[in-house]
């Protein structure tokens, strides 16, 4: 039987998705940090934080524990391959019958299947705590949790694409990792942000990928009442930018070759 194209992008999926279970280690202290930050952070702040401006913080953080944990599994597609682009095992990818664009399609599914198994857990945690979603509002956390993976798998791939230097490799990608973790609205509303950092730095942080996808989980698990379209439509046009921009990098190394 012959094998489509289809195929051949969800067997190179296949590949970075088994390697990602392999790293048991990682996982394990990965989960320990997400599960930490739900309850021990979530639970000190839930009596320090001023309640007139976030009433529970507990169920406040939880759905942005969501996202968070999210971006942290797409994003790790980047370690593998940055690593194969600086020890040349990359050659191994361009003697496989798959057409390059096959081979970035099959890498950014890769970490998009990584970030939506690895969140099925605190999805449930999030439906306990919070409240699970309606039937009305499962096509919007499915189709958040698709363009978050999306972007975060995408941008790690072009973060590691950048060079063949290590150093160069793992100082963006930290650079990166941290900047959307700290600056997003996982940890603290808009109204916080802005009574701390100067304008327009809240306004920018408010409309980075994480912190979209954490408002509108908080949205689909009933923290928030109301569901603002447009951050459908800003995570949608990130996703295609991200993914793009991604294809372009890394099809630039390999045609180097």
């Amino acid at each position: 039987m012959e094998i489509t194209n289809i195929d051949k992008v969800f067997l190179i999926a296949k590949r970075d998705l088994d390697r990602f279970w392999q790293s048991k280690q990682w996982l394990a202290g990965q989960i320990a940090m997400n599960l930490a930050d739900i309850f021990i952070f979530a639970l000190i702040f839930r009596g320090i934080v001023r309640r007139d401006l976030i009433p529970d913080y507990l169920k406040f953080m939880t759905p942005g524990a969501v996202a968070l944990a999210t971006f942290v599994a797409a994003f790790s597609i980047g370690r593998e391959v940055g690593m194969e682009i600086r020890r040349d095992t990359v050659e191994y990818l361009l003697t496989l019958p798959v057409s390059r664009q096959n081979l970035v399609l099959g890498r950014v599914l890769g970490g998009m299947l990584r970030g939506l198994i690895y969140q099925l857990v605190f999805l449930v945690l999030a439906s306990i705590i919070d409240s699970p979603p309606t039937i009305a509002q499962l096509p919007v956390l499915v189709a958040t949790s698709i363009l978050l993976t999306m972007s975060m798998s995408s941008l790690a791939i072009a973060v590691s694409s950048v060079s063949r230097d290590f150093n160069i490799q793992a100082t963006f990608r930290a650079l990166t990792y941290y900047l959307l973790f700290f600056f997003s609205n996982v940890f603290y509303t808009k109204q916080v942000l802005s009574l701390r950092f100067p304008h327009p730095l809240p306004e920018i942080i408010s409309i980075t990928p994480i912190s979209i996808a954490a408002d509108i989980y908080r949205w689909c698990f009933n923290y928030y009442q109301q569901l603002d379209p447009q951050n459908l439509v800003l995570l949608a046009i990130w996703s295609l930018v991200l993914t793009l921009l991604a294809s372009a990098i890394y099809l630039r190394n390999l045609t180097r070759r």
